[in-house]
């Protein structure tokens, strides 16, 4: 039982990480598109992004963008966080 409690503690600290990395991908498309130009932010971008969209990429198959608004992020992190309820719930 207390293997499968770490384990449970493990992945949810690991979509909690996960969460977040969706979040500063977030921030990062709002500070380039407010006019913020840095090679630090594409490269940061460029991991954050090689990270979350095998996650969204599957999502967007079903969601389409509203316009120039993509949701695929937010029902992602709707969805990670149902994930990290249901791991600590363990």
């Amino acid at each position: 039982w207390r293997l499968m409690s770490f384990i449970a503690e493990l992945l949810s600290r690991i979509v909690t990480l996960l969460i977040w990395a969706f979040v500063g991908r977030a921030i990062i498309s709002w500070l380039v598109v407010a006019g913020m130009r840095h090679e630090l932010l594409f490269r940061l971008n460029h991991v954050l992004g090689v990270i979350t969209e095998p996650i969204i990429a599957p999502i967007r198959r079903f969601i389409p963008p509203l316009g120039m608004i993509d949701i695929t992020p937010m029902v992602a992190i709707i969805i990670l966080v149902i994930i990290v309820r249901v791991l600590n719930a363990l």
